[in-house]
């Protein structure tokens, strides 16, 4: 795979109205630069495997993250557990540091930070560092401080990204947390060499498909944005390895539009939100799956199953749905299609119409999407 991705992958020389919207186009060439850094032809490259084998060697793994950089390392939990056995638990960045040193010396620290210089995560990465632990950080600035001061450093090349609610960014750290989970499962014997080359050849197709359905996906969340931009609050809803894009969802479109959302696992909505469900409350319900994976069936069934109750309670709902998947669109009030991946690629496909939203409500409420109030790119104070 080429490192300089043909420019058809970006939308061409379109004038954008806002630099958010440009930075969504440019995540098919974001990805593909990301996945050619630490894979070509077929094959993780060996040096990325071999300064990642003392960490991924150890007994287990603690992630340290704030905001949408904690949602990518939620969903590298699981891609990690999943395809490497190699067990993670991802703590929040400001809570991390202040809790007292604990006998997990032996667990290799992640950090994961967009600008490098987020001070919650930084202060975790010290105090690992200071507590001897192995320690890596995934950043999209090489020269940041995470970058210069963890023992390995994971760039994520997404080039500089101007608006402030993260997008390219975050579905470059997807990537290469779905690369370093590849590269677990090859240090630690779990998967053989065929399927790691199987699952390389579509994540290498990944970035292709997402340039294809982005005008699609552009015009259909446009139409169905005037019908949530009055919610008074959205609820979002995923399982597995789609909740943390649930999440995901509902802080992009607090920080871009300032409409409240909450994201919650699927399963959890019976128990307590379900009382705020009406039509000022809608639901945004991630039901993709993968027809090749048991387990991911069986999830989508659990989610039709609550989707079948939710069209009995009369709410309104817009899902993320396999395209051509008539049993979601039947019963729900609007759906948004993406094409079939495997289960742990589908986040990196399916957040991408959830971030659109975010946009598009943004904008149809006089939101400036690029410079939200009261944020900035990179939290610089605890």
């Amino acid at each position: 795979m080429s490192s300089s991705p043909s420019t058809s992958l970006n939308g061409g020389g379109r004038e954008w109205p806002h630099h958010m919207l440009q930075e969504i186009y440019e995540q098919p060439e974001s990805l593909d630069r990301t996945i050619a850094m630490y894979s070509a032809e077929g094959r993780l490259r060996p040096e990325f495997v071999e300064r990642v084998r003392p960490l991924v060697s150890a007994p287990d793994m603690i992630v340290v993250a704030s905001g949408s950089s904690r949602h990518a390392g939620l969903t590298g939990e699981i891609a990690i557990e999943d395809l490497a056995g190699l067990p993670v638990d991802v703590e929040y960045a400001s809570e991390y540091a202040l809790r007292p040193a604990t006998a997990r010396k032996q667990a290799a620290v992640l950090a994961i930070s967009q600008s490098g210089e987020t001070a919650d995560t930084l202060g975790a990465l010290r105090a690992a560092n200071e507590r001897g632990h192995r320690t890596m950080a995934i950043t999209n600035v090489e020269g940041s401080s995470m970058a210069r001061e963890a023992g390995v450093s994971l760039p994520t090349p997404a080039g500089r990204e101007v608006a402030i609610p993260a997008t390219k960014s975050f579905t470059a750290q997807l990537t290469v947390l779905h690369l370093l989970a590849l590269a677990a499962a090859e240090v630690r014997g779990s998967m053989q060499e065929a399927e790691i080359a199987t699952r390389l050849q579509r994540l290498a197709a990944l970035p292709r498909s997402i340039a294809a359905q982005l005008p699609d996906w552009e015009r259909a969340v446009e139409a169905v944005a005037p019908f949530y931009s009055r919610a008074k609050t959205l609820l979002f809803l995923g399982r597995g390895i789609h909740y943390p894009m649930a999440r995901e969802g509902a802080l992009k479109l607090k920080e871009s539009s300032y409409l409240h959302a909450e994201g919650y696992p699927t399963g959890e909505l019976r128990h307590g939100p379900n009382a705020l469900v009406s039509p000022e409350v809608p639901l945004v319900v991630i039901a993709t799956r993968d027809t090749a994976d048991a387990d991911s069936v069986r999830r989508y069934e659990s989610t039709l199953q609550l989707l079948e109750g939710m069209k009995k309670q009369g709410a309104t709902v817009l899902s993320i749905a396999n395209r051509g998947d008539a049993a979601v669109s039947d019963l729900s009030t609007h759906t948004l299609f993406v094409d079939e991946q495997p289960e742990h690629l589908l986040p990196i496909e399916e957040v991408i119409p959830l971030q659109m939203l975010a946009y598009f409500v943004a904008v149809r409420n006089g939101v400036d999407v690029d410079r939200p109030r009261n944020l900035s790119k990179a939290v610089l104070v605890e």
